[in-house]
């Protein structure tokens, strides 16, 4: 089995922010295989989607609802619920989908592993895993065009027309790069998706 876990805020206050750019391509990679409607799982985890159709059996699509700050509650709830065996290897069989100050709109990169870089999102995940190790698609949402910007109150703002269309734009390449990921691994998705700079 394979889990993508895509980081966002729930509700519609957060639905068309930065921060949830992870959740977006989630939907799109939903629609693009067929998947079952995203459903509750469990009280903590929130909701969540198992995709079996259109030729992607054994990946399941996550979207945690317990906030940002705190995905790897959810992971680790999502984790206590499956069977003891196969175990799943966080290092091989999860993708984070995490927006990423660092990159403009429009670009995306795939890492395996890496410390969370002021990402709370990812520090929780961290935190639940005891390591970094394990794989991610860091969506780009550009930095504040002023440092006078508070990033937490930038990345909880709306792209402009612009950036969205840059950031949706990236989207069918970003899942490609995700099934690239299911089918060889992720050395093999950075080598061919990650653009030099």
């Amino acid at each position: 089995m394979r889990l993508l876990l895509a980081l966002g805020n729930p509700g519609a206050k957060y639905r068309d922010t930065r921060h949830n750019i992870g959740w977006w391509l989630a939907d799109r990679l939903a629609l693009r295989w067929g998947a079952e409607p995203f459903r509750p799982h469990g009280a903590t985890v929130g909701a969540t989607a198992w995709t079996t159709g259109s030729g992607r059996p054994g990946v399941e699509i996550h979207k945690p609802l317990t906030y940002m700050n705190r995905s790897g509650e959810a992971l680790a709830a999502l984790l206590a619920a499956r069977p003891a065996a196969p175990r799943l290897d966080p290092a091989a069989d999860i993708l984070v989908l995490v927006d990423d100050v660092a990159l403009p709109a429009g670009r995306f990169r795939v890492r395996k592993r890496g410390s969370p870089g002021g990402h709370n999102g990812l520090a929780s995940i961290s935190a639940s895993l005891d390591s970094d190790d394990y794989g991610r698609l860091r969506l780009g949402v550009g930095r504040p065009p002023d440092d006078r910007i508070d990033l937490a109150a930038w990345v909880l703002s709306r792209m402009s027309r612009a950036e969205e269309e840059e950031a949706l734009g990236a989207f069918p390449r970003a899942a490609e790069a995700v099934e690239y990921w299911l089918d060889h691994g992720v050395e093999a998705a950075m080598n061919r998706f990650n653009r030099p700079g």
